[in-house]
């Protein structure tokens, strides 16, 4: 072995230019895998953890009859005494915050444009809202006894030219069918980060968007987060009642899910193609060593050295491009999804976001263990399944021809 690796490294260095190009093709293909997969797992993360912190949370609790792809508030398909849920929900040891909410759909006006939005009634007060308040980037965020106030994100506030302090008209569908239109003032302006639910989502205090829409003492759904999000599913059987509806994350979120397998797919065929060119480079450098060789070959044959010992070092050959290669692509790959682990990857969400799938402006890659140990192995094999083919063309050329200069 230690004479084949001796050998390798002698031929290999004959011509070092194509050589060193070969591994760093290795390098790069390695290195943009792990970029890609870094970048898709962050995706999906950044996805996941927008829309339970502003959307889902990890369990709500809704009335039988709500469906949340049409908002309804009617009495029959709300939560009634919401409070009086909300405490029962609290008393379990699983919980960290629950709180009331209550969705309506409304039409800002400003000067003479208007926009289509989701109303939100909330708990100022609720730590379940932090994000919120976190993310205020003007102004004051609303308190619960706020008359008139709301809080607009900056993306809408951008497109009307909203200054804290202004007033805008504000349309809301009720209870009874109809609608009811009132001026609020904007007292704060916040960013989540989330383009596609900073533009569209307006906040008003829970007691407010009760009155105004007609809904008493009801909510539209209790939103619930958990001090360990993998207790979803226990808690909600907890929680199942035959007067209401518990769902999950997961269920709430499966969109996701599908998003994230139709991902998967796209990603197996960007790593066939990177994976492809890898080996295409590596064979053509194998196969033009072979012919640049071809006398030394059919030397090397005349003088009695099995098919199989001319294999091997083929074999070895590619097995240091390999090591190499994949060497520098895990420190190229390495450095890339570090750097952009730490810093984001800024992306155009633009009307990326669809219902049930929130996703931030900004990509911070994650890359785990074991796709690191499975892409580098990937990287690997197909290094050396592509060298077969050179390595068999040496193995099986006729002494006499190779003498002379000429392959099969």
């Amino acid at each position: 072995m230690s004479q084949l690796l001796k050998m390798a490294f002698r031929d290999l260095g004959r011509n070092k230019r194509r050589s060193i190009l070969s591994a760093l093709a290795v390098s790069m293909g390695a290195a943009l895998l792990l970029l890609f997969a870094s970048v898709l797992r962050g995706e999906i993360q950044s996805a996941i953890q927008p829309t339970i912190q502003l959307q889902t949370g990890h369990l709500q609790v809704r009335a039988v009859s709500y469906n949340e792809n049409k908002i309804s508030l009617k009495w029959e398909d709300l939560v009634a005494n919401p409070d009086r849920v909300v405490a029962q929900i609290q008393s379990l040891p699983q919980v960290a915050v629950a709180t009331p909410r209550l969705v309506a759909s409304g039409i800002v006006t400003a000067g003479e444009d208007s926009r289509g939005v989701q109303v939100i009634g909330i708990d100022p007060a609720s730590e379940a809202n932090q994000v919120f308040r976190q993310g205020l980037i003007a102004g004051q965020f609303i308190t619960p006894d706020d008359r008139d106030g709301i809080v607009v994100g900056k993306p809408l506030a951008d497109k009307f030219d909203i200054q804290v302090g202004e007033k805008v008209n504000l349309l809301v569908n009720t209870s009874n069918g109809n609608v009811d239109e009132q001026l609020f003032t904007v007292k704060g302006i916040y960013s989540t980060n989330t383009t596609t639910y900073d533009e569209n989502t307006v906040f008003m205090p829970l007691a407010k968007a009760q009155t105004i829409t007609g809904t008493e003492n009801h909510a539209s759904t209790i939103f619930i987060l958990l001090k360990d999000q993998a207790q979803a599913e226990a808690v909600a059987t907890a929680l199942q009642s035959p007067d209401y509806q518990v769902l999950t994350w997961q269920k709430m979120t499966e969109v996701i899910s599908q998003t994230e397998d139709l991902a998967n797919s796209f990603m197996y065929i960007f790593y066939l193609i990177i994976l492809g060119i890898t080996a295409t480079v590596v064979t053509n450098t194998l196969v033009m060593s072979v012919f640049e060789r071809t006398r030394e070959i059919g030397i090397l044959l005349a003088i009695g050295m099995k098919g199989y010992r001319i294999m091997a070092q083929f074999l070895t050959e590619a097995a240091v491009l390999a090591t190499g290669g994949v060497i520098g692509g895990l420190m190229i790959g390495g450095l890339l999804v570090g750097y952009f682990a730490a810093y984001g990857l800024p992306i155009n969400v633009g009307a990326m976001g669809i219902s049930g799938y929130l996703i931030r402006n900004i990509i911070y890659t994650q890359l785990t263990i074991k796709d690191t140990i499975i892409l580098t192995i990937l990287t690997y094999i197909v290094t050396l399944i592509a060298s077969l083919y050179p390595a068999v063309l040496a193995a099986r050329m006729e002494p006499v021809e190779a003498l002379h200069g000429i392959g099969d």
